[in-house]
């Protein structure tokens, strides 16, 4: 992602001309440009975090979406050069109600609104961001176009139903790292993990190297042989955008791992490969869950945690038993308490141990909340109780 220059306490420019959004459903809201004019199309989806908007932003996850924040106020805090996730902004669009005029932190580098601009993203601001939301809630996520170039809404409607739709969209060998790379352990390493990229956050290897993890961070294309010639004590999968259904490589991937015995955890898209490797279907959510406000129930202890979700598909899998596979017998381990959609997977040897398991959201949220991050511990447990077994 750009690094920002300038003051960060600088005015910004925050009115731009005209801008047009159009929902495929022929729903029209109109404003003015927020970030780079022109035009652009995606699915549009909104957020409810109230921060954290620069984490948001730079999540792969969010490749080819238009993200709605319901969140009134945007950019209060402007952009830093420690926060990005990833290398660039990834949002397809950016709505918001309200942009702040001068952004107010002692680390800010610079505003949004030229961060955006920076990166090309179309923006629009000055929308009911509140009816936008609702609307999407009744009708579910949809294509979506905004244009500052463009001002007759019968002309962006066609372009918008010409879009592609995110149903069987692969997207993941679009925001993985070309090359492999090393995130060191802090302190003294104690494991090892091949992580593939599906479009990891920066924090997520961060939050393994706290615990004394060396983190090979690999290509979503690596095969099994690429896998294993790491030698690790784990591997893991990140989160990402697009589809599921149609990753059939890095499904056959987990396979080989699973048959391997190698302990494995999955984030997310990681979490949806994870459900599809053991035979499990996954299917797209009428809106998804996106934001850092989302209720959590871990089955294994009972604990609720407040979490960080960004995921429009959801793994298929019966909440009320155990499923036998050819790799052991997968449970539910979480369930989002608003929608009780499968939020967490484990997976059980003969002997009932533990050897893999996985979740839909984020434990390693920047931006909290942080009641998930216990995860990284139970992988680092996982991985030293199979070690002294293998």
């Amino acid at each position: 992602m750009t690094a920002y220059a300038g003051e960060g306490g600088r005015q910004s420019r925050t009115t731009g001309p005209p801008a047009l959004l159009v929902l495929e459903d022929g729903r029209v809201f109109r404003g003015h440009a927020y970030g780079a004019e022109g035009e652009t199309f995606g699915e549009a989806v909104f957020a409810t975090g109230m921060t954290g908007y620069q984490e948001t932003l730079t999540d792969p996850s969010y490749h080819r979406q238009v993200v709605i924040q319901t969140a009134p106020h945007i950019g209060n805090t402007g952009v830093n050069d420690d926060d990005p996730e990833s290398r660039r902004i990834w949002v397809a669009g950016y709505v918001v109600r309200d942009p702040a005029r001068v952004p107010s932190s002692w680390r800010s580098r610079g505003s949004l609104a030229d961060a955006l601009a920076a990166d090309g993203v179309v923006g629009i601001a000055g929308v009911d961001t509140r009816a936008l939301t609702r609307h999407l809630r009744e009708r579910g996520a949809m294509r979506v176009g905004i244009s500052s170039v463009e001002g007759d809404p019968r002309a962006l409607l066609a372009r918008v139903l010409g879009a592609p739709t995110m149903k069987g969209a692969a997207l993941v060998d679009e925001v993985t790292t070309p090359e492999p790379y090393v995130v060191p352990a802090q302190g003294g390493k104690r494991f090892t993990v091949a992580a593939v990229d599906l479009g990891i956050k920066a924090m997520t290897p961060h939050r393994m190297a706290e615990r004394g993890i060396e983190v090979h961070v690999l290509p979503s294309t690596s095969t099994l042989d690429d896998v294993l010639a790491v030698e690790p004590d784990g591997v893991f999968m990140s989160n990402g955008p697009g589809d599921p259904e149609p990753l059939e490589h890095a499904v056959g991937v987990l396979r080989g791992v699973l048959a391997a015995g190698r302990p494995f955890f999955g984030i997310c898209l990681g979490n949806q490969v994870f459900g599809r490797a053991l035979g499990f279907g996954t299917y797209k959510l009428p809106f998804g869950h996106r934001g850092i406000n989302q209720p959590v129930q871990d089955r294994t202890t009972g604990k609720v945690e407040v979490t960080a979700h960004n995921h429009g598909f959801a793994v298929d899998a019966p909440a009320d038993r155990p499923t036998e596979t050819a790799y052991g017998t997968a449970t539910v381990s979480h369930v989002c308490l608003n929608d009780r959609v499968v939020e967490g997977l484990e997976l059980r040897d003969g002997k009932d141990a533990l050897t893999a398991f996985s979740v839909q959201y984020h434990p390693e949220a920047a931006a909290g909340p942080h009641d998930a991050a216990y995860l990284f511990d139970r992988f680092t447990d996982l991985m030293a109780t199979r070690g002294s077994t293998r």
